[in-house]
């Protein structure tokens, strides 16, 4: 039997729902004790007690909530042959996890500049979305200058899931906010009328219209590893800075230990 996490060291969550966009795309819903401080664009190590482990097996997923707040998403995907994920698709409502209570990772918001333009695939929104929540959340926003363009991919629409629907509605009300949802494969969403191509085809094209000053903007990569790279080429091209330019890569190679 392994041992329960150390308190001083764990957060107990409650799974109190998983939402699934496809059969591998899924936001899990959970429960805090107390409110969890963090910087939104952070990640939480987060997992189970395994029978067979004497330590929690745990993985780092980017939070999806505001700080402070009680309530969490992790927006996953899972890995046929990965230890974890499998066993996070088999939790019932009510399940335990354990999350590290240091919220960690550097890949925050960039106070330097006030454009930011914001690259993701799938799953990889998941800090933007924190990022824009709590933006959004204050009455009287700090920094009333910001402007940021998303732009988010998958294959399929399914895949993007409710984050399309709650970032379309940000663009719609916020002027300060500009989203842009892609599929690359458009022949098989045959109701889709949105952009197309993958995230790092349409990125100049909407950063060039977008019109963000070189001097005052950011360049934010998250998600699969190829998007990063060719989404980064493409702002060293911009001569972009390379202190502008950030990235949170999900996996570097075959992803087997998820």
């Amino acid at each position: 039997m392994p041992t329960s996490p150390d308190p001083d060291r764990y957060l107990q969550l409650t799974l109190t729902r998983r939402e699934s966009f496809t059969e591998d795309i899924a936001v899990l819903h959970v429960e805090a004790p107390e409110p969890v401080e963090f910087t939104p664009g952070q990640y939480a190590t987060v997992g189970l007690t395994v029978d067979d482990l004497p330590r929690p097996l745990l993985r780092p997923y980017s939070v999806i909530g505001t700080p402070n707040d009680t309530h969490l998403e992790f927006y996953l995907e899972r890995v046929d042959d990965g230890r974890l994920t499998p066993l996070l698709w088999d939790l019932e409502p009510g399940a335990s996890l354990w999350m590290r209570r240091k919220v960690v990772g550097r890949f925050v918001l960039d106070t330097d500049v006030t454009h930011h333009v914001m690259a993701a695939t799938v799953t990889g929104v998941g800090p933007y979305v924190s990022i824009l929540r709590t933006w959004l959340s204050r009455s009287e926003p700090e920094r009333r200058d910001d402007r940021f363009l998303v732009i988010h991919g998958g294959s399929y629409a399914r895949e993007l899931g409710r984050y399309q629907e709650e970032l379309t509605e940000y663009a719609a009300t916020h002027s300060a906010i500009d989203y842009v949802p892609t599929v690359s494969r458009p022949h098989e969403n045959p109701d889709w009328v949105g952009e197309r191509g993958r995230v790092e085809d349409v990125l100049r094209k909407h950063w060039d219209a977008a019109g963000f000053p070189l001097d005052d903007t950011a360049l934010y990569t998250c998600g699969h590893p190829q998007m990063i790279d060719k989404a980064q080429a493409i702002g060293q091209r911009a001569a972009l800075p390379d202190e502008r330019i950030h990235e949170e890569k999900y996996f570097v190679e075959r992803r087997t230990t998820a």
